[in-house]
């Protein structure tokens, strides 16, 4: 089983969850909204396994020691530097990273601004930011798909999804993922200050978001029974990586890939490293 871990950084100490040996080939996986380290429970531990040193973080927000309320503290700059605050105090000077939902756009972010510091890229679900910017003003279901992303920087957002013992929370998942860690979101984003931080990654105003061709070999998993992202976005995203790009559609998984089909995403990612 992966084992806790803190990691200083000049923001503040991320926890995080980890496995493998300390001299492995690094990876580091970050998760999204609402969830938390544990949603990699099983993918960080089949690559320790595998002999990678494999880390995944509460990211900025879900840490508690990492929590800052102001929306203007997750801009694209301020994530993408806890990415490298993160690996600089690793010791890791290049290393595979892997995204899902908000993790997943800033692996997108990092790997376009600092392409140096990485082996690879997978990102899971989230398309190129690019490729997601222009299906929402060229597509009209991805347009409908993508509305309640303005709906979530309402005010009154935090009672709704509180509200009757979290339910709200609760149906996101639509009973794809292990109800333990259901339970464990719920307790962790009912903290006081929690859910506002990390709904603030849909209240940043981010002006310096825009992203060009990322130049790292990338592997792309989405699902056709993604209820946010359509499969215009999904078809168009190869086309902004050159380099070696690798897409994986699976039929009828949720949004959820890696808690809901662990095994098949994890193959993919071993798959993936393992030709890097």
């Amino acid at each position: 089983m992966p084992i806790r871990l803190t990691i200083p950084t000049p923001v503040g100490s991320f926890d995080a969850i980890t496995a493998g040996p300390a001299d492995g080939r690094p990876v580091l996986l970050l998760h999204g909204f609402p969830q938390a380290a544990i949603s990699w429970e099983h993918q960080v531990e089949a690559l320790g396994a595998r002999g990678f040193r494999a880390v995944a973080p509460d990211t900025r927000g879900y840490s508690a020691r990492v929590r800052p309320q102001e929306p203007a503290a997750y801009g694209v700059s301020e994530l993408v530097g806890d990415v490298l605050a993160i690996a600089d105090e690793l010791g890791w000077d290049r290393f595979d990273l892997v995204g899902h939902d908000w993790g997943g756009a800033v692996a997108w972010w990092t790997a376009a601004r600092h392409p140096e510091r990485l082996r690879t890229l997978t990102a899971v679900s989230t398309p190129h930011p690019t490729a997601w910017e222009e299906a929402k003003r060229t597509d009209e279901e991805q347009r409908r798909r993508s509305l309640y992303q303005q709906d979530w920087r309402d005010p009154g957002t935090e009672n709704r999804f509180l509200a009757n013992d979290a339910e709200m929370l609760r149906r996101m998942f639509q009973g794809k993922i292990p109800a333990d860690h259901v339970e464990e979101y719920v307790r962790r984003l009912s903290e006081p200050g929690a859910l506002s931080a990390a709904l603030n990654y849909y209240r940043a105003d981010r002006p310096d978001q825009e992203v060009g061709k990322v130049e790292v070999p990338t592997l792309y998993v989405w699902s056709t029974g993604d209820v946010a992202i359509g499969s215009t976005a999904a078809f168009a995203t190869g086309s902004w990586v050159s380099r070696a790009y690798s897409f994986r559609k699976i039929e009828d998984a949720t949004h959820w890939i890696p808690e809901e089909i662990p095994e098949v995403l994890t193959s993919l990612l071993l798959d993936h490293l393992d030709g890097r």
